[in-house]
């Protein structure tokens, strides 16, 4: 049984959101993420001469910082940085700069995506599409809730946190339309889960997740668009 959540939310509804773009003038892109009190800076360092070791130097690499808010990056953390890494190179263009490095520096898995994402367009580095991340957590009583509380996490007995591509904004350099061999995805592009659930939780997971993602695609872009006077001022 699905019931109002202790700050009044019903189970599918998200916090407030707020974005805003070119946050920190010594970046070459930033951006900060707000869902409710959950605040994250993602900063956009690049595109820098040269790759890391063991990375394709025919193609740009991205490269993930994790920046704990208190204490030493341990395993977690690290495993953060590797989701974060592959979700973000699954969405940018990484033959257009290639034998560059972009360094990304974030904090909390779902917001940082999101964060990293308007931090990259701040940035100008050029991108398949968008994406958008929202955490989806299975009660006791079996229902699904989205974007919880840090109150509401310790209740929960599992966890999903999915990204999807934003449908509608495709950021690409000016004149080009679209990437030879680089279709637009429909369907998702990093799925983690952790604690327990069945398939049939999982998917109804996925199935409020999805319909989130809309309402966080269409916040994303209206604050994209109402932000883009930054990027003169960057070209600059």
């Amino acid at each position: 049984m699905e019931t109002d959540r202790d700050d009044g939310r019903s189970p599918s509804q998200l916090r407030p959101l707020s974005c805003a773009r070119n946050v920190l003038h010594r970046a070459h892109g930033s951006a900060s993420w707000s869902q409710g009190d959950t605040k994250v800076l993602a900063a956009v360092y690049g595109p820098k001469a040269g790759t890391k070791k063991n990375e394709n130097p025919e193609k740009a690499c991205i490269e993930v910082i994790w920046k704990p808010k208190t204490g030493q990056i341990g395993k977690l953390e690290k495993e953060f940085e590797m989701i974060l890494k592959r979700t973000l190179q699954s969405i940018c263009i990484l033959t257009l700069n290639p034998n560059t490095t972009t360094s990304i520096i974030v904090q909390l898995l779902v917001c940082a995506i999101n964060a990293a994402c308007a931090a990259l367009v701040d940035a100008g580095i050029p991108m398949k599409h968008l994406a958008v991340a929202i955490c989806c957590c299975l009660a006791e009583g079996g229902y699904v809730i989205l974007d919880p509380t840090k109150l509401e996490e310790q209740k929960m007995r599992g966890f999903a946190y999915l990204v999807f591509p934003n449908s509608v904004v495709s950021v690409l350099p000016e004149g080009l339309s679209h990437v030879e061999g680089e279709p637009m995805e429909h369907g998702i592009i990093t799925s983690v889960t952790h604690g327990v659930m069945s398939v049939e939780e999982y998917l109804k997971c996925l199935e409020r997740g999805r319909a989130a993602s809309t309402k966080l695609s269409d916040f994303l872009r209206r604050s994209l668009q109402s932000q883009l006077p930054s990027d003169s001022s960057k070209a600059a």
